[in-house]
């Protein structure tokens, strides 16, 4: 099989970069490691600064990238080789066994009915469990069930359940080679794991709780999950006791601008989204108290600014200081910082603690491609003032926070740059 075009990540980013060089006339294969396309984004609320639904811009991409005529949509699928033969590039990837037949699965959702087996949700961050067979989410594209042979009983009440019988346990692994004249790179980033700050207190997997562990210490992704519209329960609670949380606080730069867990760099979009956050929480829980504790506020986009001034104004309290712990006291968070503007060591309870963590590279791919990586792991750009998109290797793009951590508009900006690189670099090399 041959493509003019390999994206290699299904986030906003690479969904962009596939619609616009689709809308060009070029061939797309677009390979995503996940069950879904939708990236980190789909699990957002809302959007700082302008706090519109992250899903309502999302989902239309996600459509549109899945049903146009010139994108070849594989999910579930990882690239295992790229070898340059003189113009092209051969592809080797990797796709994955569902275990159910995706031509005939209608994603009904009856064998996750019938399932009996129950395993922390990964969609949800564990707030919720979901089935050995499941859709990974409400809005997957495609929506198709999977199953997790791990945890899967083999009970076969799925496959009874199936009105299609799509399930099919004897499925393997396909390796599918392509050739294509050019690859945009577009994997994102990863979260900080926040168990690695053990001083935090974050409870981890749902199965390791080390001995400082609190539930209601949570992460910034899992308040994002009980913000957004398709929360996993009714209401704003807290995972511990499921009670409404009065009085929450946010932890500002876990994993970021810290050389104890070896990232000294910024992840640039922490101060924002947990302002938006904040702002959320008060509108979710009217009579709630808010406090971010902070080391600088760096709100340095457009509109920034004056929502950070807006939030204040609500009656969000900033402190300045980095909190040394959080320890647990009748189930609840306590906060231990030094306020650096009064020098006084504080310590404050709370119900419930958001950490909110850095983003890291996820530069898993770069061996693979022969792409040089910079000291923090994210993929190098050689040109970055010029020509950002380009890596060192010919022929190869790339987009997004897998060159460095930034916010939705920077992403989409240069994934439509990295496109137009590509579109660039096909014509001049020609066929």
């Amino acid at each position: 099989m041959e493509y003019d075009v390999l994206v290699v990540g299904g986030g906003i980013a690479g969904m962009e970069a596939s619609l616009t060089l689709g809308d060009a006339g070029f061939d797309v294969l677009l390979v995503e490691k996940d069950p879904s396309i939708g990236g980190h984004m789909i699990q957002l609320s809302k959007v700082f600064p302008t706090t519109d639904c992250a899903g309502c811009i999302t989902t239309p991409k996600m459509a549109a990238t899945a049903k146009h005529p010139k994108i070849k949509l594989l999910t579930y699928s990882e690239v295992k080789g790229v070898e340059k033969v003189g113009k092209k590039f051969k592809v080797r990837i990797l796709k994955k066994p569902r275990y159910v037949d995706e031509d005939a699965c209608i994603g009904c959702g009856r064998c996750e009915d019938v399932c009996p087996v129950l395993v922390p949700k990964e969609f949800e961050y564990g707030l919720i469990g979901r089935k050995a067979v499941y859709i990974p989410f409400e809005m997957a594209t495609p929506k198709k069930a999977l199953i997790d042979l791990d945890n899967c009983i083999m009970c076969g009440r799925c496959e009874r359940a199936c009105p299609k019988e799509a399930i099919n346990f004897l499925q393997e692994p396909e390796e599918i080679e392509v050739d294509v004249k050019a690859i945009i790179i577009a994997t994102g980033y990863n979260l900080f794991p926040p168990e690695r700050k053990k001083e935090y207190g974050y409870t981890g997997s749902l199965t390791t709780i080390h001995t400082n562990a609190n539930p209601n210490i949570i992460h910034a992704m899992q308040m994002e999950r009980l913000l957004a519209p398709s929360r996993p329960y009714n209401a704003l609670l807290r995972p511990g006791d499921g009670k409404v949380p009065e009085k929450v606080a946010f932890v500002l730069c876990t994993g970021s601008r810290d050389k104890s867990v070896g990232n000294p760099l910024c992840s640039r979009v922490c101060c924002m989204y947990s302002v938006k956050q904040a702002l959320l929480y008060t509108s979710a829980v009217p009579f709630g108290e808010v406090t971010i504790y902070y080391m600088d506020i760096r709100a340095f986009g457009k509109g920034f600014e004056e929502f950070y001034n807006m939030v204040k104004e609500l009656g969000v309290r900033f402190v300045r200081g980095k909190v040394a712990k959080i320890e647990s006291r009748n189930g609840n968070p306590v906060v231990v910082v030094e306020n650096t503007e009064t020098g006084e060591i504080e310590e404050e309870e709370y119900d419930m603690v958001v950490l909110s963590v850095g983003l890291l590279s996820n530069p898993e791919l770069a061996e693979i491609l022969g792409v040089e990586v910079n000291p923090y792991g994210f993929f190098s750009q050689p040109e970055e003032s010029t020509n950002p998109a380009i890596t060192n290797v010919e022929g190869i793009f790339v987009a997004g926070t897998a060159t460095c951590p930034k916010d939705i508009p920077d992403t989409v900006a240069e994934a439509a740059a990295a496109a137009a690189q590509c579109i660039a670099y096909i014509k001049e090399v020609g066929s």
